[in-house]
Parts: structure tokens; sequence; C-alpha cells
């Protein structure tokens, strides 16, 4: 085992950088809005939540309501906000996500980026699309059980 503030590949400049991102799960009489990835590079064509990477120096809940306005047009107080979940992913990269709801809101959502979102639509939590982002799938249902961590992308540690 290394010790203590050593580090495995040499000089701490490089040292592990993870990326993370905020998720915002928008429900509403049974219903999750879900916008549809376009032109992004990225899972196009599938759909998923409102979602954007942290900018440095960002707290969780700063970037959830940046995101919420500059997505989808809604409005929503930090102090709103709830953090339902966290997911240790790996997909290639690897990458911590945490998922927020809110109560309320102001505003209806409408998409402000049509550049890389082809459609707005709410879609029955019961009863989420086919084509819905495996681990955005995955968050979804973890929220409607009431699970609140996961490892995703692992093999045999998912869970």
């Amino acid at each position: 085992m290394p010790a203590v503030g050593s580090s495995p590949a040499g000089s701490m400049a490089e040292r592990f950088k993870l990326i993370s991102a905020v998720h915002l799960f928008f429900i509403r009489e049974g219903r999750i809005l879900l916008l549809r990835r376009f032109n992004t590079g990225w899972g196009d064509g599938l759909l998923s939540v409102v979602a954007g990477h942290l900018e440095g120096g960002e707290e969780v809940k700063a970037a959830a309501v940046r995101e919420a306005w500059e997505e989808v047009g809604i409005e929503v107080e930090a102090d709103r906000l709830q953090v339902v979940g966290v997911m240790h992913r790996r997909e290639g990269d690897e990458r911590i996500d945490f998922f927020l709801t809110a109560e309320t809101w102001k505003g209806e959502a409408r998409n402000r980026e049509p550049q890389r979102c082809s459609e707005l639509k709410w879609a029955e939590l019961a009863n989420l699309p086919e084509d819905l982002i495996p681990y955005v799938r995955q968050a979804v249902e973890n929220y409607g059980h009431g699970i609140w961590y996961q490892s995703y992308g692992w093999g045999s540690r998912d869970g």
C-alpha cells in the first residue's frame, strides 16, 4: 500500500480528476420531464433529464439552478432542491453524478437549447420510455425505490 501522501503515478500534479454532473428530476403528477438529446456528440437521439457538468468552483445545488434555467427556463431556488441520489459511474471514463429534485419551481418548461435538444416531453414515472439513457433510467428507478447511492458500470460491484 502506498505511503500516505504518495502518488502511485508519481507527482501530485498527476492526481486523478473526477468529472461531476448534476441531473434534475422535475416531477409533476406522476410524470417526469425528459429531453431528447440532439447534436451533442453523446447519446444523441436518446432521452435524458435536465443535466450538466459542474463548473469549477460551483456548488452542486448552484449548478442545478443554473442548468434548470439554461436548458428549460425553469426557475428553482437552491433551498428547494433535494439531493435524492448519487451515482459513481464508469462508462469509459469515471464520473460522479448527483441527482436532485424540487418540490416547487417557477415557470413552464420550454426548450431553450434547440441546438442541443430536439424535444421536451413529460413521461409517466411508472412507464419510462425505452429510449431513456440507461444510467438515467436506473437513477430514476433508484429514486422511486428510495435508493440513494449506486455504483454503475463497475460490473459485479454494481448495486
